[in-house]
């Protein structure tokens, strides 16, 4: 519609907010959160400063932090500070996780419990509505993918049960569909990224540009960055001719 609406170039820099769910029995329950939810009430919205701040969030006495990179990490250590027993859920190894080292000791040093070769399964609540506890499915590991990270997989009839006040899903995020369903012309990968050129961010449609999460999945500020002053150059040799 930009380009009919008589504009001659569009970037797309719309990022990789989405966060991802598990899509399991449960996660419709109060208290199960995304990550980006349960960080950004807390650290920019200040909950953990309620009621100075009108920004509540019930946090309970168990949290399970389910992942194992970064955002994981933080979450885990939030929970921690903010009084209760943290525990991560991970369905490989410490020797797989993809948290940077130190992140790892820092949330090892600050108390955070570790649950690896585990995933949940349900989701559990009471007649409220409300997280009680957490079933998880155990793992070995098999073959490494296409990552070079050994395969989980599960064990056959073997699960376990963990009581938690709250879920919080730490397994990464992605572009929002909205762009792409409304534009068919626009290519995408099988994650829903928008396919651009790695040097000029050019997309399958004339004139449509792209960077940043949108194109590379959720990565960093300076990356997209870079990716946004590429493509603002070929925008110029484009609308020159």
């Amino acid at each position: 519609e930009l380009l009919e609406q008589g504009y001659d170039a569009v970037y797309i820099g719309t990022g990789a907010g989405l966060p991802y769910f598990m899509n399991i029995p449960g996660e419709n329950l109060n208290g199960v959160y995304s990550a980006n939810e349960f960080l950004t009430r807390n650290n920019l919205m200040k909950a953990y400063k309620f009621p100075e701040y009108l920004t509540p969030i019930r946090v309970g006495d168990r949290v399970a932090v389910i992942g194992g990179g970064n955002v994981a990490m933080d979450s885990a250590r939030t929970a921690l500070r903010l009084g209760a027993e943290s525990h991560i859920i991970y369905r490989r190894t410490l020797k797989e996780m993809p948290a940077r080292h130190e992140e790892i000791e820092h949330a090892m040093e600050e108390g955070v419990q570790f649950e690896y070769l585990a995933s949940p399964i349900e989701i559990k609540g009471n007649e409220e509505g409300r997280v009680t506890s957490i079933i998880c499915q155990k793992y070995e590991l098999g073959e490494p993918d296409a990552s070079g990270r050994r395969t989980p997989v599960p064990i056959a009839g073997e699960t376990f049960e963990i009581p938690v006040d709250t879920v919080i899903m730490a397994i990464g995020q992605g572009p929002n569909p909205l762009v792409p369903q409304t534009t068919p012309d626009l290519e995408t990968n099988k994650w829903g990224n928008i396919i651009a050129d790695a040097k000029t961010g050019a997309t399958s449609m004339k004139g449509v540009y792209a960077g940043g999460d949108v194109v590379t999945g959720a990565a960093t500020v300076i990356l997209a960055m870079g990716a946004g002053k590429a493509a603002a150059d070929a925008i110029d040799e484009y609308l020159k001719g």
